[in-house]
């Protein structure tokens, strides 16, 4: 029987030849391939495939967001991340929806292979590094709000654009910004999106 893998990667060089290398293994077979989060969604329940790795960052819906749904749509399909900048923040999102996987980019197709089949047998694969940094970052002190405020911020955007995209008032976002910041240490807006993203709060 061959193990069913669905592969999502917005990146489609890496994506291709991900699944040009999965190939070459008697055992694993690719049925599906997805650019984006609400693409892989849907390729996962057509396909149906055993095992999704999913890349972390894509358009539409992060890996993580992705794994949730298909733990409630999919339950049968284990779900792994893979990531090119592994923040401790996703790590504890990924695992607290159930992805059983979490490795680095820089793993080899081999490996890759190997983490699948550890995947699907039920066991659990977080690469050592990545669960080393989420140890050392410690939980994030920020709010669910402030965390997505701030995430608004990250592109340096006024407090008036920042207000309309969280349908806030501008006195409730600079309030939010500023609580952050205290939390997070750091002297202005800028430092704190910094901070909270090397931390993987945001």
């Amino acid at each position: 029987m061959s193990l069913r893998v669905l592969l999502a990667d917005d990146e489609h060089l890496i994506r291709g030849a991900l699944a040009a290398l999965l190939a070459l293994e008697d055992d694993l077979v690719v049925v599906a391939e997805a650019a984006s989060g609400p693409e892989a969604l849907a390729m996962a329940l057509a396909h149906r495939p055993d095992v999704a790795v999913l890349d972390l960052q894509m358009p539409g819906a992060d890996g993580v967001s992705v794994a949730t749904s298909l733990r409630d749509e999919l339950p049968d399909c284990r779900t792994m991340i893979v990531t090119s900048h592994g923040r401790p923040g996703h790590l504890k999102r990924a695992l607290a929806v159930g992805v059983r996987g979490f490795v680095p980019k820089t793993v080899s197709a081999q490996r890759l292979a190997e983490i699948i089949r550890t995947v699907h047998a039920g066991n659990r694969y977080v690469d050592p590094e990545l669960a080393a940094d989420a140890i050392s970052a410690g939980d994030s002190p920020l709010t669910a709000r402030e965390a997505e405020v701030l995430e608004l911020a990250a592109d340096g955007a006024p407090v008036a654009e920042i207000a309309e995209r969280a349908a806030l008032s501008q006195g409730t976002v600079r309030n939010y910004l500023s609580s952050a910041a205290t939390k997070i240490g750091a002297e202005n807006r800028h430092a704190a999106v910094r901070l909270a993203r090397e931390r993987g709060w945001v």
